[in-house]
């Protein structure tokens, strides 16, 4: 369990801004341009790209969106599920570039987020040894369509002594395992069985803030193939497609704070994960690479 102890209810939700008036929370990147897949240099064969299968919506708390550690920001807010920060802030891999449909055209990654394996300081190095849940993100606030939603890039990947290829259906499964921690389930997100009318919710905490996630499964987004989709041959099995086509809208709101807004997220944790989920996690990752 975690303590409020230090924190307090927040006055009044953080104000919608003009940026936010998309009907459904970000500007969808084709209809100017864009693709829900990513650039992937060097892939073979040339053009492949990693599905945009998480979208952060524009209509969470304004706070959530700022792209910081400070005041419960974006980056606080992947703490509060066991995301950090690349190894001590040097990026590892090659990057990845996204075009949002907002006038940016191709951008590389804002980022790259690894899961921290219960350690927020020094477990990032951990993943990227050892493989594990990760993501890169970007924010879509250009000049054609500035919703400020974060659309992130999510897999699990392999150790990178087998060059961190993807595991068997690893799209997928790094945005429902990701899901699954962000709104805390006890038990495995059964992504076989995912549509788009799936719905989770729940709360995780980290540096005295406490956050509200709801998720909504959508289609329509993406396609549910393996054409065009790095690592295709490996991830695609048993004549199952790639991806499935779902993207994961999560909209995030602050629900309580430090009585010192300003204090870093880097300070303290009120993770709440639950272990019944890492276990679970655990156990699939080791059923899933054994195929």
């Amino acid at each position: 369990m975690y303590s409020l102890a230090s924190a307090h209810p927040l006055r009044s939700l953080h104000p919608p801004t003009y940026r936010r008036n998309t009907n459904y929370g970000y500007y969808v990147p084709v209809n100017d341009g864009g693709s829900m897949l990513t650039e992937v240099p060097g892939t073979y064969p040339a053009g492949l790209g990693e599905p945009l299968n998480i979208i952060i919506s524009a209509y969470s708390d304004s706070g959530v969106l700022q792209n910081t550690v400070d005041n419960g920001g974006l980056i606080n807010y992947f703490q509060s599920f066991g995301f950090a920060t690349e190894c001590l802030g040097q990026h590892s891999g090659s990057d990845q570039a996204a075009n949002l449909g907002d006038g940016h055209g191709w951008l590389n990654e804002t980022a790259v987020i690894r899961w921290d394996y219960g350690n927020v300081t020094f477990g990032t190095c951990e993943e990227t040894i050892d493989g594990g849940n990760h993501f890169r993100y970007w924010i879509q606030n250009g000049p054609n369509a500035d919703s400020g939603a974060i659309f992130i890039a999510a897999s699990y990947e392999l150790p990178i002594a087998q060059q961190h290829e993807i595991i068997v259906n690893g799209y997928d499964l790094g945005r429902d395992w990701l899901v699954g921690n962000a709104t805390s389930q006890s038990s495995i997100i059964p992504t076989q069985k995912l549509t788009n009318t799936s719905t989770y919710s729940g709360q995780t905490s980290f540096g005295g803030y406490t956050y509200q996630t709801s998720v909504n499964y959508i289609s329509g987004l993406l396609q549910n193939t393996s054409q065009g989709i790095n690592h295709y041959q490996s991830v695609a099995v048993n004549g199952s497609n790639a991806i499935d086509g779902l993207v994961a809208v999560m909209t995030v709101k602050i629900l309580s704070q430090p009585e010192n807004s300003s204090t870093s997220g880097a300070k303290s944790s009120y993770r709440r994960i639950s272990l019944l989920w890492a276990f679970a996690v655990l156990a699939c990752t080791l059923t899933t690479t054994s195929l």
